[in-house]
């Protein structure tokens, strides 16, 4: 028990400690009620600052625009100000976060993520179906070769007039290697215009009929180096969806609006051309184009000339015209597509074609007026920047230019030949013939596709290389990179020579039937 002069000890402790307990609380109210109060004190002394400045720089502001009035609006210091606060708001709402550095790497450290870096590839990894070799072919490329030490009949190569190994030819190359070397080491506007160069030019368009033509050095690089030469970003393009790679690299190059039809489809052409033109008002305010090949080489078709003319003047479209195989080959005297439909020449803006065909040899040209050619030297990159066109090859275009007028009788070859070649394919077993009667590109496509791109040109690749190992015969079938977008079907491509014999043709008939008999 406790004794009761230690209970009233206890009893006075309990009440001390309940004062000191109460002492505390009032002395903690007490201290949180004056750091509110400091609080109060120093956001009522910022406001009062900021507003002293606001009111300072409003009354800075008042006296120049003091008779200020924008859209009927009073501007006064208060309107500035507050436009001033608006932007620094909007400033520091769109600037990037701030990033502390970072501690720099050790060289250790560096050393580590270098050895475990490892770079994008620069290409798609390489399958076993891609390691081709193809035939290497051992001397001129003329209706017979040499192909790995073997004499073959070569219906490969696009010698369509039987020019190559042409003595007259090789003599205008022998005189103009004598007199001006090989190369001529700079652009046509850089000291590289050497007057054979103007030769070519004058010859080529006086046997077009036009006004003026201009050189390229590359065949291909002549189409897509006009292209984006005439036509710039928001221009409307409508393209045969059967151009080969070079005229789709001058569509990518011109960034225009590119609008594709139906293959050699007039009635899809119309129907492009009416969409594009009817009630379009923007329409009307760009350069519009039509681009065709004369004669496609992906499928060996010949555009109706005559028809897409008169759709051009109908909705009030340009035509440039690819020509690289028709020029020397369609029309009574080899110029080409406007010859063959009696169209005048001056109703096609813009044609060009490469000299590696029927002219047998390389480069290429653009013809027209005067102004479609002087607008290409300052303005095309296939011109301007590559070096001209080494003057033997001009020497050689201007000597087959004067062949071919002057033996018109090697166009009839030509005609025979692919009328034989027609009459030989025209009942291969599952293949069929999709091209021109008068294309010297003759086309085979699958009756029956495999329903696969890939296994349709494993098949026609097949079916080549038998050819071309069993009987000494050379054909090709189509190759599509991943580049090329033609959506034409795949096929075996035969080209014809005014230099075939009738015993070259019949043997590539035989030959192509018998393998597609046993593989088809």
């Amino acid at each position: 028990m406790i004794p009761s002069h230690l209970k009233s000890s206890v009893g006075d402790s309990k009440e001390d400690a309940g004062f000191s307990a109460f002492g505390l609380g009032l002395e903690l109210e007490r201290r949180g009620a004056l750091e509110s109060l400091k609080v109060e004190v120093m956001a009522s002394a910022i406001v009062n600052a900021t507003t002293a400045v606001v009111e300072w720089a409003s009354m800075a502001f008042d006296a120049p625009f003091a008779d200020a009035v924008v859209f009927g609006v009073h501007v006064d210091g208060h309107l500035v100000v507050e436009v001033l606060l608006i932007a620094v708001i909007l400033f520091q709402l769109t600037r990037k976060s701030y990033k502390p550095p970072k501690k720099p790497l050790s060289e250790k450290e560096i050393d580590d993520l270098c050895e475990e870096w490892v770079p994008e590839p620069l290409h798609p990894p390489i399958t076993e179906e891609m390691k081709v070799e193809p035939p290497t072919l051992e001397s001129a490329a003329g209706p017979h070769t040499v192909i790995d030490g073997k004499e073959v009949v070569n219906f490969a190569s696009s010698n369509y007039l039987g020019l190559i190994g042409n003595e007259t030819i090789i003599d205008s190359c022998v005189a103009s290697l004598e007199k001006y070397g090989v190369g001529s080491c700079g652009p046509r506007g850089f000291y590289g215009t050497i007057d054979v160069h103007l030769d070519c030019e004058k010859r080529i368009a006086k046997f077009m009929g036009t006004p003026d033509s201009i050189l390229y050095s590359y065949g291909i690089s002549t189409i897509f180096s006009v292209i984006p030469a005439f036509c710039k970003k928001g221009d409307i393009i409508v393209v045969d969806e059967g151009v080969h790679w070079g005229v789709q690299n001058g569509l990518y190059l011109s960034r225009s609006n590119v609008v594709y039809f139906k293959h050699n489809d007039m009635a899809s052409l119309e129907s492009t051309l009416e969409k594009l033109a009817h009630g379009n008002k923007q329409a009307e305010k760009v350069r519009r184009y039509i681009v065709v090949e004369a004669l496609y080489q992906n499928s060996g078709q010949i555009a109706p000339l005559n028809d897409i003319v008169r759709l051009k003047e109908k909705y009030r479209f340009r035509i440039i015209l690819e020509e690289s195989h028709s020029f020397g080959v369609l029309g009574n005297t080899g110029r080409g597509l406007a010859e063959l439909y009696g169209v005048p020449i001056e109703k096609i803006d813009i044609i060009t074609a490469g000299m590696g065909n029927a002219l047998a040899t390389d480069g290429g040209f653009c013809t027209g007026n005067a102004r479609v050619v002087d607008h290409q030297r300052l303005s095309s990159s296939g011109y301007v920047f590559s070096a001209s066109l080494p003057p033997y090859l001009a020497s050689a275009a201007v000597a087959a230019v004067n062949y071919l007028e002057d033996n018109p009788s090697v166009l009839m070859t030509l005609r025979r030949n692919i009328h034989l070649l027609w009459e030989g394919l025209s009942d291969v077993p599952g293949l069929m013939i999709v091209s021109d009667p008068l294309s010297p590109i003759v086309f085979l496509k699958l009756k029956n596709s495999t329903g696969s791109l890939k296994n349709d040109l494993e098949l026609l690749n097949k079916i080549a290389e038998r050819v071309l190992k069993e009987d000494s015969v050379f054909i090709v079938s189509t190759k599509r990179s991943v580049l090329d977008k033609c959506r034409l079907p795949v096929g075996i491509r035969v080209f014809v020579s005014a230099g075939h014999t009738e015993s070259d043709i019949k043997k590539v008939s035989e030959s192509l039937r018998r393998v597609a008999t046993e593989n088809l």
